[in-house]
């Protein structure tokens, strides 16, 4: 299969906090990394996708290989390290959110080096997709984006950067700089609005994403949660309302929000339709506990749009 859209980084075995007084202590098993979260919702809704890896020769980075198949996303370009570990990560939730812990140092996916990158299934994709995580779990996975994004570049491939800041991987300092430099050679940003406050020092929307396109990003898609998503060209504008759904957990609605969003674009929505298409898949992402579990088809954002329009 020859995938439209390639995502790149590190994928993360799940154990995410039940709720509840009957469930204390236990945690539901399920998988994370953001660019994995992205390239399944990408799939689910219908885009063909694949991805772009290193996994160790355990039982996580097996499952990992069986999700994305049923998910029907490209393997064949997952590389499986004998000498190293896939990553795995905790999810709490808190009266402030959710938080993350991490065991993820020295994992397969942070080894990747320029030299693992399949330059010419990169030239055939329509969209690279990569993230600030991708580049702050080592300097090698740093300088492997950075030689993906040139070899996009240099075939005409689309590439599309979330911010996904995660400050307990790197200082703010290197971030701002790192994620600064992508995003120039990028053409779709799609920062939250909280790692854009933090990495911008701006609090007004409309200042970050006149950051973000003076930069050199064309398009800018800010992710606004709950409030939905401003939509950016240096000739355009327009905010996207979110949807008002009743939410258990978020962890993976902001790749769910990426994801949607590039397979739409890749399908040939307008930049508006696909954001508010990727705004109610975001939202539907958030009824179910996981990052990848309760990502919706296409079948459900489609109904979840219908029945918002009716309700207008």
């Amino acid at each position: 299969m020859q995938a439209d859209i390639l995502c790149l980084g590190e994928p993360l075995f799940e154990f995410n906090q039940a709720q509840g007084d009957q469930q204390r202590g236990q945690y539901l098993q399920g998988y994370g990394g953001d660019t994995s979260n992205a390239a399944v919702a990408a799939a689910r809704q219908g885009a063909h996708v694949g991805y772009i890896t290193a996994l160790g020769q355990d039982n996580f980075g097996d499952e990992f290989v069986e999700l994305w198949e049923r998910e029907g996303i490209d393997t064949g370009l997952v590389k499986r390290d004998p000498e190293a570990h896939t990553g795995i990560y905790f999810v709490s939730h808190t009266a402030q959110g959710h938080a993350f812990t991490y065991f993820r140092a020295g994992s397969a996916a942070s080894r990747l080096k320029p030299a693992d990158l399949p330059e010419s299934a990169i030239a055939k994709a329509k969209i690279l997709h990569v993230s600030g995580i991708s580049q702050a779990i080592s300097d090698s996975a740093c300088d492997t984006v950075f030689s993906a994004i040139d070899m996009a570049r240099a075939n005409g491939v689309k590439v599309s950067y979330d911010t996904n800041l995660r400050l307990k991987l790197w200082d703010l300092p290197r971030a701002r700089a790192i994620t600064h430099s992508a995003i120039a050679q990028c053409d779709i940003a799609l920062p939250s609005y909280e790692d854009a406050e933090q990495l911008t020092g701006l609090v007004d929307a409309d200042a970050i994403v006149d950051f973000y396109l003076q930069l050199g990003a064309p398009i800018v898609v800010l992710k606004l949660g709950a409030e939905g998503a401003l939509v950016a060209t240096p000739e355009s504008r327009q905010r996207i309302p979110g949807n008002r759904v009743e939410a258990v957990d978020a962890t993976g609605a902001g790749d769910t929000f990426g994801g949607a969003f590039l397979a739409r674009h890749v399908l040939g929505d307008s930049l508006e339709d696909a954001a508010r298409y990727a705004n109610a898949a975001a939202a539907l992402s958030t009824q179910g506990y996981g990052a990848v579990e309760p990502i919706p088809t296409q079948r459900d954002v489609v109904r979840f749009l219908g029945r918002q329009s009716q309700g207008n």
